[in-house]
């Protein structure tokens, strides 16, 4: 089962994928997908605030932050990873139990990241707000290590996502029945 839909004036089918028993979700991969990465990126920041530094979480942030500060003109962007990496220092973490993953994730930065946020206009940027859970894990290490958000992005939002009057996004995902029908 697919769901057709118009992103960034690019079109895609999205397979439809259980989550429960109850709830399918459409998969939106960016992935390997460079025309909806470059479409995207374009749009979200044509209706971006100003801002000093791009921070989304690893993995399927990567390609759009990139390509949004490539764009952008600035080479300011910042990956949470999913665990410490030997070359970080003075680690932050946080948790995130994401819709999309089986278990509970750590995100986290080291120092050089930190230095990168502080004291600077934060956009948080990722392909899919759902539930929020991840963008709240990216707030809280943005919030310690002393940026200053000034907006939430995403291609898409997801559900109730939708609702928020606190982020910005390009089209609305919706969520489906076992059938993939629309909810």
């Amino acid at each position: 089962m697919f769901y057709e839909m118009e992103i960034a004036g690019v079109k895609r089918q999205l397979p439809l994928c259980k989550v429960t028993d109850n709830l399918y979700i459409g998969a939106f991969i960016m992935f390997s997908d460079v025309e909806i990465t470059v479409k995207s990126a374009e749009a979200l920041l044509k209706k971006a605030p100003e801002f000093d530094v791009i921070v989304s979480a690893e993995a399927k942030g990567i390609p759009l932050c990139y390509e949004m500060a490539r764009q952008a003109g600035t080479d300011n962007y910042v990956i949470a990873r999913k665990g410490p990496k030997l070359y970080m220092n003075n680690i932050l973490t946080t948790e995130v139990d994401s819709i999309t993953t089986d278990h509970i994730q750590t995100l986290c930065i080291g120092d050089k990241e930190v230095e990168m946020i502080r004291g600077k206009r934060v956009l948080i940027v990722d392909d899919v707000i759902s539930t929020g859970e991840s963008l709240k894990s990216i707030e809280n290490l943005v919030n310690r290590a002393g940026g200053n958000i000034v907006g939430r992005m995403a291609v898409l939002a997801e559900g109730e996502a939708a609702d928020r009057d606190d982020i910005i996004f390009l089209e609305k995902l919706p969520l489906f029945n076992p059938d993939g029908t629309v909810k």
